[in-house]
């Protein structure tokens, strides 16, 4: 009585009870060997789902955007609310030179909380129930953060805030402790990022399917066929505020990740009272 509604089989061939989506509704109706292959055990579901959020984060933002005016219709004013609440959000994390950064962790934010809620409705997916699309933002996020510190201190300001920025004895012997520990540290970002997001999105969806496959079996038991009691539906509203905490998290992860590496202290003036390095003062994004 499960099947009809529910099937089994995960990304990376994993077993596990999930929700049918377009994709795999289409393939039971379209018996094309190719297709199927190219689509087996979940590999592009994933991939397809991503590229329809940013399809339709294209969209919104560009209609929202199209026809600016004083007064905002209502496109216009979500757009500028989301804009406008990260900009907040960000800078009031890093000061005003995390007005720099509001585009990408801004983009970041909105990109995973679309991903974690289209799961919510019947026919989609949500990427982020999977561990290869979480493991590639938090690497993006990585490369971006080690990016910045290179700009920013620049090589050698780089190496030695690795090392721990010795300036004595004991902090030059700490070195060869220090410089593992910051790299193992470094490594680690991406690690915890990407499984907190896919273990919790991943959990949603599987505590969804598992009672709403109670419901069915209730019903079953009634010998009421291809009708399910309702059991999923309080957690459907749990899912969709866990989606946007993850969402948040992620942010908030990303943002203290990159604000630690700008330069602070010392070495945050240059002799004219204000950084040569600051993205705010210099122009650079």
């Amino acid at each position: 009585m499960i099947l009809p509604l529910l099937e089994a089989g995960g990304a990376g061939g994993e077993s596990s009870l999930e929700f049918p989506n377009l994709v795999t509704i289409i393939l039971k109706f379209v018996h094309n060997p190719a297709l199927e292959k190219f689509l087996e055990q979940g590999k592009w579901q994933d991939v397809i789902f991503t590229w329809v959020v940013a399809l339709f984060l294209g969209v919104f933002f560009f209609l929202a955007s199209r026809k600016r005016a004083l007064l905002p219709g209502r496109l216009q004013n979500v757009a500028e609310m989301l804009v406008e609440g990260l900009h907040d959000f960000i800078v009031g994390i890093m000061g005003p030179r995390g007005k720099a950064y509001v585009p990408f962790l801004g983009s970041l934010f909105i990109y995973i909380l679309t991903m974690n809620l289209i799961g919510l409705i019947p026919g989609f997916k949500s990427p982020s129930a999977n561990l290869n699309t979480t493991a590639s933002m938090a690497i993006v996020v990585f490369l971006y953060a080690q990016w910045t510190g290179i700009r920013h201190l620049g090589i050698l300001g780089y190496l030695d805030h690795m090392a721990g920025e010795p300036r004595d004895l004991t902090g030059w012997l700490m070195v060869p402790l220090m410089l593992p520990l910051h790299l193992i540290g470094e490594l680690a970002k991406p690690l915890s990022l990407s499984c907190r997001l896919f273990g919790n999105i991943f959990g949603e969806d599987i505590l969804l399917a598992v009672f709403a496959g109670l419901g069915i079996m209730v019903m079953g038991l009634l010998h009421v066929p291809y009708v399910g009691l309702p059991l999923h539906l309080p957690f459907m509203f749990l899912a969709m505020l866990t989606s946007v905490v993850q969402a948040l998290i992620f942010t908030l992860l990303s943002t203290i990740y990159i604000f630690l590496m700008l330069p602070h202290g010392q070495h945050e003036t240059s002799g004219h009272g204000k950084s040569h390095l600051d993205p705010v003062h210099s122009g650079s994004a």
